[in-house]
């Protein structure tokens, strides 16, 4: 196709220069075929999947074509080139170098790769250039400094390196220079001093390093400087605070130093927004930001600022965000507050934020004055003691309110009822005291609710059973008597933790908890609890962690615990509990702390599942207890208990042996259909019985490969090699030829493998395999091959790490692109579980085996170590003997190094990690992760803490730039969807195979995720 496309182009180009020959006399057709040549060439370096360049064809003028506009003074010449989100990729034509009339060209929002055409400089009267939100590479050119009437240029969000050329210095005329989000690296040159004109600086998101330049208080008309997210080291020349006309100033995420000088923002009456966040600035915040009196964000947290808020904070009236958290500031005496009292003027205050200073003393009552509109307070982490200021209600419109960790003391005030709004309430970790049940209102909207380790007392109010939006409920360590509310456990969002624990709570534990079917822990320790353990725990199926120890539960322990399979810490200890241990819990595999001790329980130990770690059971202070492995030093059991134990019906037994006998004849029976199918394997599968194709001859392919050559190797694994090949006949294509290296252990039963599954598999997900070749080559020896599909945009692996070799080098996989390879993949899954003629496991998901079409449709590949499944199993287990370990260290789940279960389930583990791949840019073998803290691990607290930290710099990128207009719904969306695959992940990859997400589940998350991405698109 490209070649006819070029042998078109030709023509045209013929044509076009025969007609022009044919008008000598005329400049003006001389021009317009020069205008007309630009376009084509440009339009034959590009792919145009969605058809936006339909109407660029012969049947129409090109200056009627979409996007390009014509000058009307000179009705040939091109004036506009404008295909901004057209959905192209390709190159830029150097060609665009001949549109010496154009004003404005915009290829902006698209997937155009490769490095900017020099020839773009030789556009003398180009004013707007916007060539941003595509995947450019390489350097900047240095001659579009020669483009004088440049008025805008836009590059951000490539991924171009090197530093800024110097000539940019010679642009008088710019008004708008964006370079946010790349690569670029260097100094900033103090020439771009010189861009006298110059409006909107963006320089943000890049990897310069130095000083700020102090030519920059040259530019006098400046209202936005970013220069946030480098490595930019030193102090804020103080000249930069004089530019009047400043709007937007950040350098957040730096490694400046210094002071800010008391009259920075003396000569800033139009600052808007000042981020100074994450440096090491110090001293005190300047008295002089009163003067900055349309000032709505001021953020400065995690610095070291100290001493005192200033009162002046109070003048801004339109204040929306005021973010100090994670400094030195103090408050000491009464006086050192006021400016709290300040702040009441701020009216559209939204987000106050004091963590982690030096905050002492009480908050005063000048607190309830704060704007109703305020959503989030958050005083934790200081030294603030004192009772919480009676008339808080009064702010209503507060969603996080976090006190935690002061020395706060007295009651709950009646008002806090009137939050009807609040989201989170933390007060943990402080004195408060007295009773709860008239502070708490109907907060319906609540999510998490933490009161740990104060000294509240009564008895748990039932309200909070109408708090139905619940996730996590924590009220450990006070004095909560009386029974536990029934409807506690009828809320259905709670899904994180309920913790009760060290409290002195009475009664049975209501059999309503049966209900908490998504909770995964549940602490209820440390009270005086009675009666039995509730059998409807066993419904708890997400269950985790249950803590039930230092009670006075008694009976039996119910049978019913041992459905719970992700459990993975039991703790029964101290208790009065009596009869024997359930033997089920030895099928509980996830389980890795048992705690049974100081009991009443009786009769023999298990000895399988955990009972065979006997530093992970703990069954002392049981006397009646015998058995068990050596190592738990229990008795033995007396004889006559084990012979009954072991005395069993004669006819039960005869009829065992009979059915043994059968089975064994099975067994027989499927060996000897096994071993005449792999000796047929071995004589080499044919294309016609294995699999549909034509047939293709070891010299074909020979040929195909130029001779297997180094040059066309696209990658290599254990058990074989991958190379380009080109078949010629009546039409030429390309195929992918995989040459197994017989010489390997396990290659041929690979080569088998890869055969029988993809025999009858078919689907748009799955590569396609051609044929298979067993031959022989020229010197004698066995040939075997696999003829694939080939995928020019190669493996999944070599978009998410490039190396200096890779043509994808530098490439960028926006969110969307991964949110639809995983897709993909999520549907060749779903295929092959339960959809393929035989259930068919891969057990070797991972990057380098998902492989990108020309459309970047993600393909699965490589099916040598698949297993076919028994129809209507999920799992197949061989023995031992006869299976190594199956996938790949870091993909494979841990079941498979221990017990060799093949199942779907281990494909999900596998796709897990594949997403956390994708959304961390690391590998789940990454050196930064040995020991016990693993990838996957990071990423779990990272969802914690700062979910951003673990997220791949390319994807943090992407989203930075919308930082730049404060609340941008498209970055809120992208941060989400973020969070919600990385959840995905999380539940795909947990250690019990069955708590696994399904393939249906999976694929109807990443739907969501998908439409929510392109609605905010």
């Amino acid at each position: 196709m490209q070649d006819m496309l070029a042998v078109a182009l030709v023509c045209l180009s013929m044509l076009l220069c025969s007609y022009a020959q044919v008008s000598l006399g005329n400049g003006n057709r001389n021009a317009t075929v020069a205008d007309e040549l630009a376009l084509i060439h440009f339009k034959s370096n590009l792919q145009d999947p969605a058809g936006s360049l339909a109407s660029w064809n012969s049947s129409s003028h090109f200056c009627s074509w979409r996007g390009v506009t014509c000058s009307r003074r000179h009705p040939e010449k091109v004036m506009t080139l404008n295909v901004n989100s057209f959905g192209l990729t390709g190159h830029i034509s150097p060609y665009l170098g001949n549109l010496s009339f154009i004003r404005i060209l915009d290829v902006g929002s698209n997937q155009l790769s490769g490095e900017i055409p020099p020839e773009l400089g030789h556009l003398g009267r180009l004013q707007e250039l916007n060539l941003s939100m595509n995947s450019l590479e390489g350097n900047i050119p240095s001659v579009l400094g020669l483009c004088s009437k440049l008025v805008i240029l836009g590059l951000k969000n490539n991924h171009l390196q090197g530093e800024i050329p110097v000539e940019f210095g010679n642009l008088k005329d710019l008004v708008i220079l964006n370079l946010y989000a790349n690569y670029l690296s260097g100094e900033l040159p103090s020439v771009l001093g010189n861009m006298s004109s110059i409006q909107r600086l963006n320089l943000g998101s890049n990897k310069f390093t130095g000083l700020i330049p102090l030519s920059l208080s040259h530019l006098s008309g400046l209202s936005l400087l970013v220069l946030e997210s480098n490595n930019l080291s030193g102090a804020i020349p103080s000249p930069i605070w004089n530019i009047s006309s400043l709007v937007y100033f950040s350098v957040a995420v730096n490694a400046l130093s210094g002071t800010i000088p008391p009259n920075a923002l003396s000569n800033l009456p139009y600052l808007q927004i000042l981020l100074l966040s994450t440096n090491r600035f110090h001293g005190h915040i300047p008295t002089s930001l009163a003067n900055a009196s349309n000032l709505r964000y001021f953020e400065i947290l995690n610095n070291k600022f100290s001493g005192l808020v200033p009162l002046e904070i109070g003048l801004l009236q339109g204040l929306q965000s005021l973010s100090l958290a994670k400094n030195l500031l103090e408050a000491n005496k009464t006086k050192d507050w006021n400016f709290m009292t300040a702040l009441a003027n701020c009216s559209q205050l939204l987000y106050l934020q004091l963590d982690y200073n030096r905050f002492r003393g009480t908050i005063p009552s000048s607190v309830s004055n704060l704007s109703t509109s305020l959503q989030y307070l958050t005083l934790s982490n200081n030294e603030v003691s004192g009772v919480i200021p009676e008339r808080i209600g009064e702010v209503v419109g507060i969603q996080v309110f976090a006190l935690e960790y002061n020395y706060l003391t007295g009651t709950l005030p009646y008002s806090l009822s009137k939050l009807g709004s609040l989201v989170e309430l933390s007060l943990t970790g402080n004195g408060l005291s007295g009773h709860i049940d008239l502070a708490i209102g109907n907060f319906t909207l609540l999510n998490y609710l933490y009161l740990r380790e104060n000294f509240f007392i009564g008895s748990i109010p039932s309200i909070l059973g109408n708090f139905s939006s619940l996730l996590e409920i924590d009220l450990a360590r006070n004095n909560f008597t009386g029974t536990i509310p029934g409807n506690l456990f009828n809320i259905p969002t709670l899904s994180h933790y309920v913790d009760l624990s060290h409290n002195q709570l009475e009664g049975a534990i209501p059999p309503e908890v049966g209900n908490l079917k998504s909770v995964t822990a549940l602490s209820a320790n440390s009270n005086r609890l009675s009666g039995e353990i509730p059998a409807t725990l066993g419904k708890c199926q997400l269950l985790e962690n249950l803590q039930l120890q230092n009670n006075f539960f008694e009976g039996s322990i119910p049978s019913l615990l041992s459905r719970l399979k992700g459990l993975e810490t039991l703790d029964l200890s101290s208790n009065n509990l009596s009869g024997q241990i359930p033997m089920l819990f030895e099928n509980l595999t996830a389980l890795h702390y048992l705690n049974l001790s100081f009991n009443d329980l009786v009769g023999e130990v298990p000895t399988g599942g955990i009972f065979a770690n006997a530093t992970a059971v703990s069954v002392q202070g049981n006397p009646k207890l015998c058995g068990g492995i050596q190592n738990i030093h229990l008795p033995r059991c007396s004889f006559e208990s084990s012979k009954k134990k072991h005395k069993f019906p004669v006819v039960p037994v005869i009829l065992s042996l009979v059915g043994l006998g059968a089975l064994v004849l099975l067994l027989l029976l499927v060996y000897f259909l096994f071993t005449k199918h792999r000796k047929r394997l071995a004589n080499g599968p044919s294309a016609s019985s294995s699999l549909e194709s034509p047939l293709f001859s070891y010299s074909q392919l020979l040929k195909a490969t130029d001779s297997f050559s180094t040059a066309n190797l696209l990658g290599t694994g254990t058990f074989g090699s991958v190379y380009r090949g080109k078949i010629d006949g009546e039409t030429e294509y390309f195929v992918a030829v995989k040459v197994l290296k017989l010489q390997t252990p396990g290659a041929l039963k690979s080569f088998a493998a890869e055969c029988e599954a993809m025999r009858n598999l078919r689907h748009r997900n799955l590569v396609k395999v051609i044929t298979a070749c067993s031959s022989i080559d020229f010197r004698g020896n066995d040939f075997k091959a696999i003829v694939l599909e080939f995928m020019p945009n190669g493996s999944l692996e070599n978009w998410l790490h490039p190396n200096s070799d890779s043509e994808t080098e530098h490439i960028h996989l926006n969110l969307h692109q991964r949110v639809s390879i995983l897709l993909d993949v999520a549907y060749a899954l779903d295929h092959l579980h339960f959809h393929a003629a035989v259930p068919v496991v891969h057990c070797d998901i991972k990057p380098s085996n998902v492989l990108l079409d020309a459309d970047m449709v993600a393909h699965v590949g490589d099916f040598g170590l698949a297993r076919i499944l028994v129809e209507g199993c999920s799992s197949f287990q061989p023995s031992t003997s006869s299976m190594g370990f199956r996938g790949t260290i870091g993909y494979a789940p841990p079941e498979y190094g221990a017990g060799n279960v093949v199942s779907t389930e281990g494909d999900i583990y596998s796709y897990g990690i594949l997403i956390i791949e994708m959304i961390t840019g690391r590998r789940p073998t990454d050196n930064a992760f040995d020991g016990i803290l693993g990838l996957r691990n990071h990423v779990e607290m990272a969802l914690n803490n700062n979910v951003m930290s673990a997220v791949d710099v390319e994807l943090v990128t992407e989203i930075g730039n919308e930082q730049t207009t404060v609340g941008g719904s498209s970055s809120k969306i992208k941060v989400n969807s973020l969070m919600s695959l990385l959840k995905l992940a999380l539940l795909c990859s947990v250690e019990t195979p069955s708590r696994r997400a399904s393939t249906e589940a999976i694929i109807k998350e990443l739907q969501v995720i998908k439409r929510a991405l392109a609605q905010g698109e």
